[in-house]
């Protein structure tokens, strides 16, 4: 293989385009370190409607019939640039499957023919790579939705351009494995041989997520701990032993940061700039976020934020179980986010109780995301698992202290203040253990003592704010994976 890796990253969202969650973030940042590192790196993702074409200047640039086990249907190709790089960027179109409101579904449920959309979605990306005469060596296929490319690429025969393509499968949240009826299994061009326990069969169910994590040739996921963690039952969601497998090809790579859109030094979503030498503007911004969002304008008390899909998965169980007694402490909360109808119910009750005090907005605000992060004293992600986090990593940057439960990313980035990391100088934020709100409570109440220590908390602070969790280092290592990806292909065919 020559230096200039060609990575073909797949993907069903990536901002600014089409964004649901973290997935979209790496999705767009990654490809820039990279192509700055020399990768000839090119984006593929669907063709929704909620993406504005002509304000990123997409143009058409071809199409294809791309077969189907339900009939050929006709897709269309775009091209545009990530923006402020010359990465390309395109779109797999196709009016009947992903002109809709939604990327997944609408009003808290799946699309019921999302097998039939990201099936198109993935012979589109094929068939487009085939049109622009341009073979990757690695197709870069990011959670369920690309996970049938890898599956694909090994049991089909291949005699083409695309006959030494390598697969790396990188999961973002083990979670959502793309689960359908076994009746549907035929939508995935596959034959019945695949719907075995070896293969795609999950339980009875057609498992997308499975197959890419069987035939993919190098897989990943966004932390060190979170690959451990998925080879367990109490994180593997049914599929850990399919992990355990595979262990050996199994890598962990920490989500970075675009820090040319997360840095106070240069934020211009926030009220007043600053550095960790200079954290007077963050008094400026906490003043600001309290001001807006209805909350007492006082400096002395510690405001806490969360920035989060309002799911299990993110501890909010033990939010509301603790809130009461964070108010008792002299704190305020501020919260950012959307999912569920319950914890929107949930979280609504207590800002009525606590109208000075809670602050809720539900929904997505991406400005208002910044302005959290660069006026809040303390960030909490009391997570169930957490595979990276990456809001834990802006807080860090923002000299906002996170308060975590040691899981996933976060005990990959947060260390416990204990005396003996305060001692060592590397200590930078709160770790609970025990998925317990008493344990939660715990992190919070030593977070708000030290906060009311000016010192030990501006320690805390610029510890954080001048640690470097930058793309540059992640995409070095994904650089790494693609050539050990495009070995291991080589190595089945051979």
């Amino acid at each position: 293989m020559s230096d200039a890796v060609r990575v073909c990253i797949c993907t069903p969202e990536a901002v600014p385009f089409a964004k649901t969650g973290g997935l979209a973030d790496v999705a767009g940042a990654l490809p820039r370190p990279l192509a700055e590192a020399g990768c000839d790196v090119r984006v593929v993702l669907p063709g929704y409607r909620a993406i504005e074409r002509e304000r990123y200047g997409f143009r058409p640039v071809g199409g294809a019939e791309v077969p189907t086990a339900f009939g050929a249907v006709p897709v269309q190709f775009l091209e545009s640039r990530l923006p402020a790089s010359q990465v390309p960027v395109y779109l797999v179109a196709c009016d009947r499957f992903f002109d809709r409101p939604g990327l997944y579904g609408e009003g808290g449920s799946d699309y019921p023919d999302n097998l039939e959309r990201f099936t198109v979605f993935c012979r589109g990306v094929l068939a487009l790579l085939r049109h622009l005469r341009w073979p990757p060596h690695v197709l870069h296929c990011q959670d369920w939705q690309t996970a049938l490319l890898p599956v694909w690429l090994r049991v089909e025969p291949r005699e083409d351009l695309l006959a030494n393509t390598a697969t790396l499968l990188t999961v973002h949240n083990l979670a959502y494995q793309g689960l359908f009826p076994a009746e549907q299994f035929p939508v995935t061009g596959l034959g019945w041989d695949l719907f075995t326990p070896r293969g795609l069969e999950f339980y009875g169910r057609v498992n997308l997520l499975k197959g890419g994590l069987v035939f993919a040739d190098l897989l990943s996921t966004v932390s060190e701990q979170y690959a451990r963690e998925i080879q367990t039952p109490e994180f593997g969601c049914g599929l850990e032993g399919v992990l355990r497998e595979r262990a050996g090809d199994l890598l962990g790579i920490l989500n970075g940061v675009d820090y040319s859109a997360w840095d106070p030094a240069v934020d211009r979503h926030i009220a007043a700039r600053y550095t960790a030498d200079d954290l007077s503007g963050k008094r400026t911004c906490k003043a600001d976020l309290q001001r807006t969002q209805g909350l007492a304008e006082d400096g002395a008390a510690p405001l806490i934020g969360m920035i989060t899909r309002l799911v299990d998965q993110k501890g909010l169980d033990l939010v509301a179980a603790i809130l009461d007694a964070i108010l008792a402490a002299g704190a305020q909360f501020v919260l950012l986010g959307t999912g569920e109808p319950r914890y929107h119910a949930l979280f609504e009750r207590l800002h009525r109780r606590f109208p000075q005090h809670v602050a809720v907005t539900l929904g997505f605000d991406d400005a208002l995301a910044h302005r959290i992060e660069a006026g809040a004293d303390i960030f909490l992600m009391p997570s169930r698992y957490e595979p990276s986090g990456l809001n834990q990593l802006y807080s860090l940057r923002y000299g906002t202290v996170p308060v975590v439960r040691r899981t996933g990313g976060l005990a990959d980035t947060i260390v416990d203040a204990t005396p003996e990391a305060l001692a060592r100088g590397d200590a930078n934020g709160f770790v609970f253990e025990q998925y317990s709100p008493d344990a939660c409570l715990d992190a919070v109440r030593r977070a708000i003592a030290m906060f009311r220590d000016p010192r030990a908390w501006r320690q805390l602070q610029q510890t954080g704010m001048r640690q470097d969790f930058s793309w540059g280092r992640s995409a070095r290592r994904y650089l790494d994976a693609y050539r050990l990806a495009a070995r291991a292909r080589v190595g089945t065919r051979g």
